[in-house]
């Protein structure tokens, strides 16, 4: 059994040396145990002290494409180099590396395919009270859209099955932590989740400049992927309720044409747009549907190639 620990990095050099040290060098069920740094286009000497410091695999990108997009590398170089679990961390050692060994339990158990690592949120003294609220209400709306009990969506603290990290076919360049969940969750891997703690905050996120901008992107990320799994159900919905203030607007135009012999244009034109309206939104659900099957059918091949 090998575990692969991933870490995206961006500037960690003087981080990330306390960070390796900290990790686990032995797991019970656990063979072979190696590190694998991503690192972001860092600007300096990250990947030299990270190598000083017994990492074994570095993939290094030529410009900062972002968390998402070093998440995706990592999960596919780990992939390639054998890993039977992958577990993913911060470079700024905010999750404590002893927490891994509770992490992949569940996998080496065979309990799940997909563990994440909760926060105590309430407890973080860091976070403000806006961003406390913030989290929660972030939480609920991602186990309604992926059908998951998850209660911390952002933590990056996590551990994939290989069969899980193989399921994977992420399209954000944002952040991974809300697509995982969703995509896992549509389809239906078991979910755990294990209590963690967190060490004290050394830096400001890179990932967030502003609370607006911040729950802007997740909540545009949210909805575009909501949508690629459920078109068919979202935009049917759209279309019923279009056709339906459509037929209102058409049943008070006949109201006011037979009883008060009116010619309510008005009443006429909204008939006429939101019934189309709904109709093309109908025809559009059938279309992302048609799409999402092809999808699904690449998926199954990328997911047979990645095994292979």
């Amino acid at each position: 059994m090998k575990l692969i620990i991933q870490i995206p990095c961006l500037n960690e050099e003087h981080f990330i040396a306390d960070m390796l040290r900290d990790l686990p060098r032995r797991i019970q069920g656990i063979d072979i145990i190696e590190t694998l740094i991503i690192d972001d286009g860092s600007s300096d000497r990250t990947v030299e002290t990270a190598l000083e410091n017994g990492v074994n695999h570095v993939v290094s990108l030529s410009t900062n494409r972002g968390l998402a997009h070093a998440f995706r590398v990592g999960m596919e170089e780990s992939l390639k180099l054998g890993a039977d679990i992958i577990v993913n961390t911060d470079g700024d050692g905010q999750y404590k590396g002893s927490d891994i060994k509770r992490l992949v339990e569940p996998i080496l158990n065979k309990e799940a395919d997909f563990v994440i690592g909760v926060r105590d949120v309430a407890t973080i003294h860091h976070f403000s009270f806006r961003k406390k609220m913030l989290q929660l209400l972030g939480s609920w709306i991602v186990r309604r859209l992926s059908g998951t009990a998850v209660r911390d969506v952002t933590s990056g603290f996590r551990a994939f099955s290989r069969d899980a990290a193989t399921r994977l076919d992420l399209v954000t360049d944002y952040t991974h932590t809300l697509e995982t969940i969703i995509a896992l969750g549509k389809e239906r891997e078991p979910i755990a989740q294990v209590a963690i703690e967190t060490n004290h905050k050394v830096r400001d996120s890179r990932l967030m400049t502003s609370i607006f901008q911040y729950v802007t992107q997740c909540t545009a990320d949210m909805v575009r992927i909501y949508i690629r799994y459920e078109s068919l159900k979202t935009f049917a919905r759209l279309g019923v309720f279009s056709i339906c203030l459509g037929m209102i607007s058409g049943a008070y135009y006949l109201f006011d044409r037979l009883v008060y012999d009116g010619r309510s244009f008005v009443a006429l034109a909204f008939f006429s747009l939101l019934l189309i309206s709904g109709l093309l939104f109908v025809m559009l659900g059938f279309l992302g549907d048609s799409i999402a099957c092809n999808r699904r059918m690449l998926s199954n091949i990328t997911r047979h190639l990645r095994r292979m």
